[in-house]
């Protein structure tokens, strides 16, 4: 066998080895969502998937919209500004939240459950935590209260200029931000990211209160501890330019 042929063959099998992991690990998250953590020789009582009007579907559904904007936020301001920091913390949420937004979305097609619930409001599947789920209420929910836009009823929230869900940004403010540049674009982008991610924390702790199917219940947590630690950094990134969340 030739140095060429066995390159040939090296990468083939190395190739191989990817593509076979890269399916047992989709087929796992398959099995965690259909059926994660499932005793198959009880007797099962619960259905094995989540129902329309569920939190699993309904936090599915509603950040999955929610992490759109994220990403689309990401990429105006990265074509806004020169910022190394700036540009690199938009490539890491992009990145991480268009992989997240397609965990959700494709675990709603596993579920045969619609991406859109007509007739529902965003954020209805959250009114679980009125009156205390588990012990846990929406008093409990940090900065969901008193955030524009919530309606007076349970989680339902009041859409307006296209902010569909607490912490979305407005059009008017994405408009902002497109005619923005330079230090200007970092500021408002580092601004209204902020907001972005404490309305997506309080969603995920919702999840991870509500939610019943584990798989969604170890994501949702995960948002919580990864968002919190970039609201931290760009807390610090406003200061060093001379700025702070909004109120």
């Amino acid at each position: 066998m030739t140095g060429t042929e066995r390159t040939r063959r090296t990468r083939w099998v190395a190739g191989s080895a990817v593509a076979l992991a890269v399916l047992f690990a989709g087929a796992a998250t398959v099995a965690s969502a259909r059926d994660d953590g499932a005793d198959h020789h009880a007797t099962a009582t619960a259905p094995r998937t989540p129902a329309a009007d569920s939190a699993d579907a309904g936090f599915a559904r509603d950040m999955a919209v929610h992490h759109q904007q994220a990403v689309e936020m990401s990429f105006i301001v990265r074509d806004r500004t020169k910022d190394e920091d700036v540009r690199r913390l938009a490539y890491d949420i992009a990145n991480t939240q268009a992989n997240q937004r397609g965990m959700l979305l494709g675990w709603l097609d596993l579920w045969e459950l619609p991406k859109a619930a007509a007739g529902q409001e965003p954020m209805a599947w959250m009114d679980g935590q009125h009156g205390g789920h588990d012990g846990h209420d929406m008093g409990d929910m940090d900065g969901m209260d008193g955030m524009d836009g919530m309606s007076g009823s349970g989680g339902g929230y009041q859409a307006h200029d296209g902010s569909l869900m607490p912490g979305m940004a407005t059009r008017t403010e994405l408009d902002r931000l497109r005619k923005a540049s330079g230090k200007q674009a970092e500021i408002l982008y580092l601004q209204l990211m902020t907001d972005h991610h404490k309305g997506g924390v309080d969603m995920a702790r919702g999840c991870v209160s509500l939610c019943t199917v584990k798989a969604e219940k170890r994501l949702a947590q995960g948002m919580v501890a990864a968002q919190q630690s970039e609201l931290d950094a760009m807390a610090e990134m406003l200061a060093q330019r001379g700025a702070a969340p909004r109120s």
